[in-house]
């Protein structure tokens, strides 16, 4: 099933199962990562919102071969991991904002997203999936300056506010293979990336499995599985988003995420 977060008409927030009308949702109670209810009450939604508050956010780099080669980088021989700000956190529809500090090399990363659904440590990848409760779209919006030329490494550059749309809602993991799903960016209607998860080199399991082995992995946290090729830097000429842009990550049986981008 598909559950979003959201505020509904009457300004109330929550979370809910969306049916065949996205614009409607049958609210649910309790704990989303523990035990909750349906309640059978329908409410109209006035807008979505980021589908999780995570704890944490563990994020993926050069995943997919063809992305490392366009970043003149070797491919990776284990998961390179970094981190983003749970403050980066935004939902669909809700803007991007260029930062002050470092406005002009804002980049695009459409990402398929993992939502951890009970705490993990020290799993195996054949459990892994167990541990899944579901998937959603991602953004990974990285200030490329700051990460390449600047700062020369990565956690500044990934994490000024705005800069993880997530939604928008969560698949859940028994209704989704996250295996061979197509991925695409789509900038100002145009298509930027266009791939499919099959590509990744370290699949959802394997990437569970090993961080769960270096971290804990509580209930919420968001795991960034990487970004296929045809992101904005390493294009000739580089291609970066700009005040009035439209940027969506689509992902197939999950839905579309779509961003505005602003000063």
């Amino acid at each position: 099933m598909k559950i979003a977060r959201f505020e509904d008409t009457n300004g109330n927030i929550g979370f809910g199962i969306i049916g065949a009308d996205p614009r409607q949702a049958e609210r649910i109670d309790g704990d989303l990562f523990g035990k909750f209810t349906r309640t059978g009450k329908t409410v109209s939604i006035r807008r979505l919102l980021a589908p999780v508050e995570p704890p944490n956010i563990l994020a993926i780099g050069l995943n997919y071969r063809d992305h490392a080669n366009e970043s003149n980088m070797a491919v990776p021989t284990a998961p390179v991991i970094f981190l983003k700000a749970t403050t980066t956190v935004i939902g669909p529809d809700e803007p991007i904002l260029l930062p002050k500090p470092a406005p002009n090399e804002v980049d695009y990363e459409a990402e398929l997203v993992v939502v951890i659904g009970r705490k993990c440590k020290d799993v195996e990848p054949a459990q892994a999936l167990d541990y899944v409760f579901g998937y959603t779209c991602g953004n990974d919006v990285s200030a490329r300056d700051c990460q390449i030329k600047i700062d020369k490494q990565w956690a500044r550059g990934k994490s000024f506010d705005t800069f993880c749309p997530l939604g928008p809602w969560i698949v859940t993991r028994d209704e989704l293979d996250p295996s061979d799903l197509p991925i695409k960016c789509v900038l100002n209607g145009q298509a930027v990336q266009d791939s499919r998860t099959s590509e990744l080199i370290f699949s959802v399991p394997v990437l569970i499995s090993y961080l769960s082995k270096q971290f804990t992995l509580q209930p919420g946290t968001v795991i960034m599985t990487g970004t296929p090729p045809g992101v904005g830097f390493a294009r000739k000429p580089p291609l970066f988003l700009k005040s009035g842009d439209s940027i969506a990550v689509e992902i197939g049986g999950i839905g579309t995420l779509t961003n505005p981008v602003k000063m």
